[in-house]
């Protein structure tokens, strides 16, 4: 076992591992390390804890020191240098006519090299942009394409359902979503209800998939054949996932009466489920597909370098 603390960057999605060395070091501080970009400043989001060694990518990287006020200072200064970089870098893609959408502007915290994140459609050609930039900045430039979930995961916003988007606050990296976790939960597969802000599948369906596909499980389907434990048989005619109830549609004296019971009550067979599908469903189920595609082809996130 390794003691480590976990270090998150600005623009990073990541979290990542650094020895403490002697420093007693409390969630929310702010830290000066070293990563593969150089020197940077980070914010601790977690206490001190202890991992296994093949947890940690080796050689651990110590804490250089707890951010000092200058430090402060400096990472302030970076973010006011950094929105007069992003005002320049949009007047230069203005000026070269460029097919991109710049997103954001960093200065990594030793000022060694400005980054400049940007959506586009295809490749962008940006060789003369990136000198135009280093004769102003007079340091290294990097520009880097990055998705749409990226970009949401920088900007922020509001979810759906009120709350900050789970990219934005606490996502350490993105997860493959797919239509059939929207299924398992019995959500409407209209895709402007289960998407997301930045137009993608939404994060959260994949929070409670293991949950609810360990529920549906010990459930019978709709229109399924049942025997409850007091010996009618019935059709189901809905189930409550979460609370475990089924509602069955009973034979009883010629009449049709819905009767609401546990599932441990019930015995049955549970079928595969056939979906039949009208013109609309089928046409927002090819509109999901899309979406999917569109995820895999972007694959992993674009902006942790450290």
């Amino acid at each position: 076992m390794i003691k480590v603390i976990g270090v998150r960057f600005r623009t990073a999605g990541k979290i990542y591992y650094f020895d403490p060395v002697k420093f007693h070091i409390k969630r929310g501080a702010h830290v000066i390390v070293e990563t593969a970009r150089g020197v940077e400043y980070g914010t601790v989001v977690g206490d001190m804890k202890e991992v296994p060694d093949d947890k940690v990518v080796q050689p651990l990287k110590p804490v250089l020191r707890i951010a000092s006020t200058r430090d402060d200072e400096q990472e302030a200064a970076n973010k006011t240098k950094e929105k007069e970089a992003f005002k320049i870098c949009l007047e230069k893609i203005q000026k070269h006519k460029l097919e991109m959408k710049l997103i954001d502007a960093e200065y990594t915290f030793d000022n060694n090299k400005v980054l400049f994140y940007f959506t586009a459609d295809g490749r962008i050609d940006f060789r003369e942009l990136v000198k135009d930039l280093a004769a102003v900045f007079k340091t290294r430039i990097e520009l880097r394409q990055i998705g749409v979930r990226d970009e949401t995961k920088i900007r922020g916003g509001i979810g759906i359902c009120g709350r900050p988007l789970c990219c934005h606050t606490h996502l350490s990296e993105f997860v493959p979503v797919s239509i059939k976790m929207a299924k398992e939960q019995n959500l409407s597969l209209n895709p402007t209800k289960i998407s997301g802000v930045c137009g993608r599948l939404m994060c959260c369906l994949k929070h409670e998939e293991e949950t609810y596909e360990d529920l549906n499980r010990k459930l019978p389907l709709v229109g399924d054949f049942v025997t409850t434990d007091d010996g009618q048989k019935g059709e189901v005619q809905s189930v409550n996932v979460l609370r475990q109830l089924v509602k069955v549609i009973i034979n009883k004296d010629d009449e049709k009466e819905i009767q609401e019971y546990k599932v441990e009550q019930l015995k049955f067979k549970r079928k595969q489920k056939k979906e039949k599908l009208d013109a609309a469903a089928e046409k927002e189920l090819k509109e999901l597909h899309e979406l999917e595609k569109l995820e895999k082809k972007e694959g992993k996130s674009k902006l942790d370098d450290n």
